[in-house]
């Protein structure tokens, strides 16, 4: 959804920034291969070669699907930093150029390039996570439970032999259910067509229905579908948490793994050094296949 100025401006682990030390990054990938700046992607490899291919963090960026950019990656490379992890950050047509599905093409046309190309960046095909906030956890949220859907994979770029399945998911405030969302006390207002669900969808949720099903992660589930780590504050005025719950409960219904992170009395986006470490934890998990655990509940802030 869209973030407030002010919010934007008091979370620095959003901005644009350079690559963490020992990273090198290949900018402006065209992923369609139609030269649209919207259907581009930033690559952030590890300089140091390896004998292994590298697992990959994919972070598609929020705004309500009418800002945002690529640039703004500072969180991922709080993720990738001293792990060993390959990164990639995409851009996605917006609201004012294409509406609902165009979003979710472009995100799996990005992950159809990112793994045909994966073996000259020694990155692993096999090990591809996703990480988004707020309209891109909604995206990414739809690549875990799409991967065998094919009226969304759309027919862009010349990759459509590769499969867009992830491994694994983080999603940090995004919309699950278009349904429910306005009955659980988001802020926005679901009537006007001018709106940023409005604008994804082509019209109003009412006047939409079959869209807002589409565009509905909880459509979905199939229990072959990929791990989730589910972010969320109790006191999101956007996205309410009981998006989060109410998807909590109906992947687990549906047999997939899912892990939902409490932000206390917190809004619609917020960091701390816990959550980091538990999103590392979870990354480790299921791309490198670590034994650890990841707690689910409450993140400490300190």
């Amino acid at each position: 959804m869209r973030l407030p100025a002010l919010l934007v401006l008091a979370l620095p682990a959003l901005a644009c920034s350079q690559p963490p030390p020992g990273f090198k990054v290949l900018r402006d990938l065209d992923y369609v291969g139609a030269g649209n700046k919207r259907q581009m992607l930033d690559l952030y490899l590890p300089e140091t070669k390896t004998t292994k291919p590298r697992p990959l963090v994919v972070y598609i960026h929020g705004g309500g699907w009418e800002n945002g950019s690529k640039d703004q990656a500072g969180v991922l490379s709080n993720l990738i930093k001293d792990r060993n992890y390959a990164g990639a950050s995409i851009n996605y047509r917006l609201t004012n150029e294409a509406v609902w599905p165009a979003q979710i093409h472009d995100c799996k046309a990005a992950i159809r390039a990112l793994r045909a190309h994966a073996a000259e960046n020694q990155i692993d095909p096999e090990k591809i996570a996703v990480f988004g906030i707020s309209a891109g956890g909604h995206l990414v949220s739809m690549l875990g439970v799409t991967g065998g859907v094919k009226e969304l994979e759309g027919d862009l770029g010349p990759n459509l032999s590769q499969s867009s399945r992830v491994t694994c998911v983080l999603d940090f405030c995004g919309p699950s259910n278009f349904f429910t969302l306005p009955s659980q006390g988001s802020v926005i207002n679901m009537d006007d067509p001018k709106t940023a669900v409005s604008k994804l969808l082509g019209g109003t949720i009412k006047n939409k229905p079959a869209t807002a099903r589409n565009a509905s992660p909880v459509t979905y589930l199939t229990s072959d579908d990929a791990p989730f780590l589910l972010i969320h504050g109790d006191k999101d005025p956007l996205v309410p948490y009981a998006q989060a719950t109410e998807f909590d409960a109906a992947l687990e219904k549906a047999k997939i793994p899912s892990i939902l992170l409490t932000g206390t009395n917190r809004g619609h986006v917020f960091f701390s050094a816990q959550l980091f470490e538990r999103m590392r934890a979870f990354l480790d998990r299921h791309l490198l296949g670590k034994d650890v655990q990841v707690p689910e509940g409450p993140v400490i802030f300190n």
